[in-house]
């Protein structure tokens, strides 16, 4: 398989980088509680397998050091991944603002430049050193019929699509999903290229004979017939498209 290398991949004896192990203990800053109800239901829905302990938990803190502190509880337990990391875009999210006539830069905060900088040291091989250390230890916590989803731009795709297929194999690769992100107008149309008007989710399983994939579907139309046939099809119904109108679907009238 083709191999996409960037300075700090591997060490000066030609072994690979490999990601921190540092298990350090989380700390409990608030509890929220639910009725018995209302928990009941979310282990119902969600909480199959779980010790009927377990509970939701939004965890604040750099993925350098969470996601090894969760390989002890959830090590092969994870059922679905989906990330949204930095998409290498340089920016700093700082921005100018006007008072009274004058022009400032607001300027992130040291939370906000931890939080949401995309600015990288070492450029784009600081990015993949970065992404390549998280996708090892997503992969560790994910269970064998799990799944990833990576949500990025067309800065990172490319890049991020190689090193996917190192860590969970070509073949485990299962659909680029395009998804539309506004409306063409504003400064979009304004530009002098084509417009961009969506990003893309990559989504890969850990085992692609052994993943759970529910597909949702919605009644067919009264005036659908299948080709070829002289009378309705008992079948599950058309696969949801999610975003599109329900009854934009072209269909052929009976008769």
């Amino acid at each position: 398989m083709t191999e996409l290398i960037w300075d700090g991949k591997y060490d000066k004896d030609g072994r690979r980088v490999a990601p921190l192990r540092i298990a350090l203990p989380f700390q409990t800053v608030e509890t929220v509680n639910e009725s018995a109800q209302q928990r009941q239901r979310a282990f119902d829905l969600f909480g199959g397998g779980q010790d009927p302990e377990w509970r939701n938990r939004l965890i604040w803190g750099d993925k350098k050091y969470v996601l090894p502190a969760l390989l002890p509880e959830f090590a092969g337990k994870v059922d679905l991944v989906y990330i949204d990391p930095p998409f290498d875009t340089g920016a700093d999210f700082s921005f100018q603002v006007q008072i009274d006539g004058e022009g400032f830069t607001k300027e992130p905060s040291v939370i906000e430049q931890k939080a949401y900088r995309d600015t990288w040291g070492r450029g784009l091989e600081s990015y993949l050193q970065w992404f390549y250390e998280t996708l090892i230890l997503l992969r560790e916590l994910l269970a064998p019929h799990g799944s990833v989803y990576v949500h990025l731009d067309e800065n990172a795709a490319h890049y991020a699509k190689a090193v996917l297929d190192e860590v969970f194999g070509q073949d485990n690769f299962q659909r680029e999903i395009v998804w539309r992100i506004g409306w063409v107008s504003g400064y979009k149309s304004a530009a002098k290229n084509w417009i961009r008007n969506h990003d893309v989710i990559l989504f890969y399983v850990k085992d692609r004979g052994n993943f759970v994939f529910n597909k949702e579907y919605v009644p067919y139309p009264q005036s659908y017939v299948r080709r070829g046939a002289n009378s309705r099809v008992e079948r599950k119904g058309l696969p949801d498209r999610g975003c599109l109108e329900r009854q934009s679907f072209r269909v052929r009238s009976e008769g």
